[in-house]
Parts: C-alpha cells; sequence; structure tokens
C-alpha cells in the first residue's frame, strides 16, 4: 500500500537538510511502530521517497513525502503517532492512501505556491511593488543559471512564473518546480534587482513554501493538482 505524508517544516528545523529530514522521518516512523516497507539486500532501507527538497533556512507549510505500508491504522491516528514521535518544528498534517500503479510525488510535481517577504531593513527602494508587477510583464526574463554539468546559460525564466499576486509587502507566486523546469523564488528577485541595478543583499527573504502541485491538464492548458488530493483519507 503507497501512502503520501503531507507535513510542514519550521523554525529550528528548517536548517537542516534533505538528508537530515529523511533520517528524522525514518527515526519517526520507527519510534510511532508504523508498518513500514523495506528494499531487499544485505542492506535494508524503507521505500521512501519526497516530492521535492527545500533549501536550507526555508520553511514550508505544503512538503511531502511517499512511502509503502503493509499495514496502516486510520489517517487520523497514524498523523497522531507521528506528531507524537517527532519535534518541535515537524508537523504531520495528512496520511493518505494513493491509488495502486501511482507514480510517486518526485516524479509528478510540477509548480509550487511560494510566500516571499523582504527582511525588514533589506527592501528595494519605495514604489518597488509596482516596479514588480512591471517588471513581470515582460515578454522575458533572462538570467544566467549554472547547469547539472557546472556550464552557465542563458535562460529565459518568464514561462516558469505562473502567477504572482503582491499584498501587503507580500510576494505570492506560483512557479515551475520539478526536474523539466525548476524556479527559485531568489533567483526571479535576483533578476529583478539586477534590472534595479541594486544588489540583492544575502539573507534578503524571507521564503515559506505554501503548497507543491501535480499537473493534470493536457494540451498545453494546465490543471494543477494539490499532491495531497491525489490520495484518500484511511477511515
Amino acid at each position: 500500500m503507497n501512502i503520501r505524508v503531507k507535513f510542514r517544516k519550521f523554525g529550528n528545523l528548517r536548517f537542516i537538510g534533505h538528508l537530515d529530514t529523511m533520517r528524522y522521518f525514518q527515526k519517526a516512523l520507527r519510534r510511532a511502530g508504523l508498518d513500514i516497507c523495506y528494499s531487499e539486500g544485505f542492506t535494508p532501507h524503507m521505500i521512501m521517497s519526497f516530492a521535492q527538497p527545500l533549501g536550507v533556512g526555508l520553511e514550508s507549510d505544503g512538503e511531502y513525502m511517499d512511502i509503502r505500508v503493509n499495514s496502516t491504522p486510520s489517517s487520523r491516528e497514524a498523523v497522531r503517532l507521528l506528531n507524537e514521535h517527532g519535534a518541535e518544528g515537524m508537523e504531520v498534517l495528512s496520511w493518505r492512501e494513493l491509488p495502486e500503479g501511482s507514480k510517486n510525488a518526485m516524479s509528478i510535481v510540477a509548480a509550487a505556491d511560494y510566500e516571499v517577504r523582504f527582511r525588514e531593513g533589506c527592501e528595494p527602494s519605495a514604489g518597488w511593488e509596482t516596479r514588480f508587477a512591471t517588471f513581470l510583464q515582460r515578454p522575458e526574463i533572462l538570467v544566467q543559471k549554472e547547469t547539472k554539468k557546472k556550464a552557465v546559460q542563458e535562460i529565459d525564466i518568464r514561462p516558469w512564473v505562473y502567477a504572482c499576486e503582491l499584498r501587503d509587502g507580500l510576494i505570492f507566486l506560483t512557479v515551475s518546480t520539478g526536474s523539466v523546469g525548476n524556479l527559485k523564488p531568489e533567483l526571479l528577485l535576483q533578476a529583478f534587482a539586477a534590472q534595479e541595478k541594486w544588489e540583492l543583499p544575502r539573507f534578503a527573504l524571507e521564503i515559506r513554501r505554501k503548497e507543491l502541485y501535480a499537473d493534470l491538464g493536457a494540451e498545453g492548458v494546465r490543471k494543477l493538482i494539490p499532491l495531497e488530493e491525489l490520495g484518500k483519507e484511511i477511515g
């Protein structure tokens, strides 16, 4: 049986990396006594995968982990057990059964919501919200990005910005995420700063990931569905 677990990461635990997050859940699952499947071979390990690694220092309300279990309690009980054996800074939000044959979250994640704000004292000059909205109306936004092979190439990231809203000093973004196009909010803000001829200070941004989506659309029309909604509650 395949299970999708949604969790949030906040506080001091936002500073632990992806591998430590994996180790955290391996320990939490064991302590909670949940019936997890293990791989075969000389060094068995829990069968688990994560949708999209979160950058160190970022908080999130919408992280996902897929696991395989031999048996399971109700969704409500599984969430209770994991949080009871967890630590402050990591909270499990849901435990849902996936249809048999479902693709794992890592292979289908296509977009993400982010909430971005400038730290106090790091904001651009007055009126930046209007200038940023105008910036996003450009037909292309060219940036230098390093590839996996460490080569630097110029790419247009404008098609990867699906939606943006500015409200009370906050930037709400929906952007492409995953293997095809992966846009980090800081790259977009760096491009804006470059246009402003202003150097974006290091650690100037507070970024919170809000949700991760699969794209169930067809023929070029996006239909973004939260990964959580692809599974069902266990009674």
